[in-house]
């Protein structure tokens, strides 16, 4: 990731914490809005020490926040649970096959075996608890990838690439909303591969959306766009007369997407645009659901409404919007998700009490996923620096936890 990317994204977080559109902090720093588009997008760099010094002084940041000088001693140590994924996606996951002479069993009791190992996956993925699932994932890669080479019976080997599928589908979520994006691009990619092979064109459109997820991450919002729609197009001749509910999840899951991704490209027209097809989608389809892994419904499209608010620096529309979505009915990851977009509503209204109030309750739902979420550290140093010399004993308390306070 390139360091003017960096610096980019980091103004871009600081202008909507202080609720400043993209027009209004130009004119407040002497610039166009299209400049600042390009610098927050990482399209053009700031090559003068004078206009990084104005830019940090209207954000009330120091330059070398804004340059990530300052990171260093925040950064906390990777979970072990990262690196177990990570270790199972490297390199070939079968290469004693290939090049070796290592020979395994590929019998179909060994494919039930893991099939109830897999049958938790998404109950864990969506209650963001890594610890349990990096070994269940790191066993699933390595022993699908041989059943589907050295399987004898076609049925085995099919119903093995379709299980893998789903592995790598899992992992890619979990990677990614994580901003391992370099393991969750690697997991995406195959997940395509496999439901292609196995002839499930939907799921090789829910692989799509999981590398449009990467690319949001990466801050490429042409790039996730570009897939999302491209996706999202693909499925519109199948959303005719009375279309499967999963191909509306699908669809209208893609369209939160590009949702998003306009938001973080300032672009609020299109962004309520996508917005408002997803709302039609989720009415059309009555239910909530979670086809792929991908939890899509009018709960899920009521907590990006808050979550594009706060993208387009509305914290004011946010937090009303915020009190009127029950996220009850969501998984855990998205309700925490949901607490730490309204907690970052509340900062940029400098509502510490209430900031606070939210980001526990996000804790409470679902820590692993809170505690190591960038936009929930980014929220707890900015409660920190508002609170001034004395923070109040629960907010050192959870800086501590989050690893930002030795």
């Amino acid at each position: 990731m390139s360091d003017s990317y960096q610096v980019g994204e980091r103004i871009a977080y600081h202008r909507r914490r202080l609720g400043l559109s993209q027009v209004e902090f130009a004119a407040l720093i002497g610039r166009s809005e299209s400049w600042v588009s390009q610098i927050e997008r990482g399209v053009r760099a700031i090559d003068r020490m004078s206009v990084l010094q104005r830019v940090a002084d209207v954000l009330s940041v120091s330059v070398a926040e804004l340059q990530g000088d300052d990171e260093a001693p925040d950064e906390e140590e990777r979970p072990e649970a990262f690196d177990t994924i990570r270790l199972a996606l490297t390199g070939h996951p079968a290469i004693g096959l290939i090049v070796g002479d290592a020979r395994h069993g590929a019998s179909a009791q060994m494919l039930d075996k893991l099939r109830r190992q897999h049958a938790g996956v998404w109950d864990l993925v969506h209650a963001s608890k890594y610890t349990e699932l990096a070994p269940i994932l790191a066993a699933l890669i390595p022993g699908l990838e041989i059943i589907t080479r050295q399987a004898k019976d076609e049925q085995v080997r099919a119903g093995a690439l379709d299980l893998l599928g789903d592995t790598y589908q899992a992992t890619a979520a979990l990677m990614a909303k994580l901003e391992e994006t370099d393991a969750a691009w690697i997991a995406a990619d195959r997940a395509a591969f496999c439901a292609e092979k196995v002839g499930e064109p939907l799921a090789v459109a829910a692989s799509m959306f999981r590398m449009a997820h990467v690319f949001l991450v990466l801050g490429r919002m042409d790039q996730a766009q570009h897939v999302a729609a491209s996706t999202a197009q693909s499925l519109e001749s199948r959303i005719t007369g009375k279309p499967a509910p999963e191909v509306l999840s699908l669809y209208g899951r893609l369209h939160l997407v590009l949702a998003v991704a306009a938001a973080r490209d300032n672009d609020r027209s299109l962004a309520h645009l996508h917005l408002d097809t997803a709302r039609e989608i989720a009415e059309k389809l009555g239910e909530d659901r979670d086809d792929y892994g991908t939890e899509f419904g009018l709960a899920n499209v009521a907590v990006h409404a808050v979550n594009i608010a706060v993208e387009l620096g509305d914290a004011g529309q946010a937090i009303e919007l915020g009190q009127q979505v029950n996220p009850g009915s969501l998984s855990p990851e998205r309700q925490a998700r949901y607490y730490v977009d309204l907690a970052q509503a509340h900062t940029m209204r400098r509502q510490i009490g209430e900031a606070l109030h939210a980001l526990q309750e996000a804790e409470r739902i679902a820590p692993e996923e809170t505690r190591v979420h960038a936009v929930g550290r980014a929220v707890t140093r900015d409660l920190l620096q508002l609170s001034g010399l004395r923070p109040r004993p629960e907010l050192r308390e959870l800086a501590e936890r989050f690893g930002i306070l030795p």
